[in-house]
């Protein structure tokens, strides 16, 4: 059985951090220090992200499966919960999977509902790139701009490029199973699944991942949510917004 990849910092009570789409525990890893003064952090890559395997099936479930396996291979218990984007849709269906195991659940700038697909310019800029004439960073970042105009985003997609041998750039990500499964992020949470305990909501305000009206809908999964709005910051808060990010937190936890 493949088991995730992940880097543990710290010490004491175990805080698991799951990373959004095209992301990797690598960014979390500020954050995650600061974590680490309190807790045993868990910088976690997911299936087809960062160092962790690759592989064909790629949906929620299958996630939250690995996230158990993960958990149980390090004998985990009484745990702490973050998910930003895709990894807070993991993290709520496995916290609603698996109750017993999770002590409270920080869901960052993602809601239970289904999303429409809204990553295939950034999909079809990955793919156009061709390692053996786009040789750099650079050429990587020139070939992608034209699909990705965002400096931001394309800086944080270029993270996942690095040298596979001399001379040769590849993606950390299994771009191949990414795209073919595309439409599994977007998906939402299963209807009858529920998780009882405190549950922290954190949204940028300059995101509109979580709206006004988000509550009615949380509410039927997460009866004893709330949502705390982070300000100069949008859907990558932790980043943007560390500070402020990193307060909510800890004064959540307590």
């Amino acid at each position: 059985m493949d088991i995730l990849h992940s880097k543990i910092l710290g010490e004491g009570k175990p805080l698991l951090i799951l990373h959004g789409y095209f992301g990797s525990s690598d960014n979390w890893k500020t954050l995650g220090n600061k974590f680490a003064e309190n807790y045993q952090v868990h910088l976690i890559d997911q299936r087809n992200h960062g160092r962790s395997f690759h592989a064909d099936i790629f949906n929620y479930e299958i996630l939250a499966d690995d996230l158990y396996n993960y958990i149980q291979h390090h004998q985990l218990e009484n745990l702490h919960l973050v998910g930003h984007s895709m990894g807070g849709k993991t993290a709520m269906l496995f916290a609603a999977t698996y109750p017993d195991l999770v002590d409270k659940l920080i869901i960052v700038d993602i809601s239970p509902k289904a999303y429409e697909p809204h990553h295939n310019a950034i999909l079809a800029g990955l793919n156009s790139v061709d390692f053996s004439i786009q040789n750099s960073r650079s050429l990587v970042d020139k070939q992608i701009s034209s699909y990705v105009p965002e400096i931001g985003v394309r800086q944080f997609l270029l993270k996942n490029v690095y040298w596979r041998e001399k001379g040769v750039l590849d993606y950390r990500f299994n771009l191949k199973s990414l795209t073919e499964n595309n439409s599994e992020v977007g998906k939402s949470i299963p209807k009858n699944t529920s998780f009882a305990k405190e549950t922290l909501f954190l949204k940028g305000e300059n995101s509109g991942y979580i709206t006004k009206n988000e509550s009615l809908l949380i509410n039927p999964h997460f009866p004893n949510h709330k949502i705390v709005e982070i300000k100069n910051a949008g859907h990558w808060l932790h980043a943007e917004n560390p500070s402020d990010f990193y307060e909510e937190v800890v004064g959540f936890l307590g």
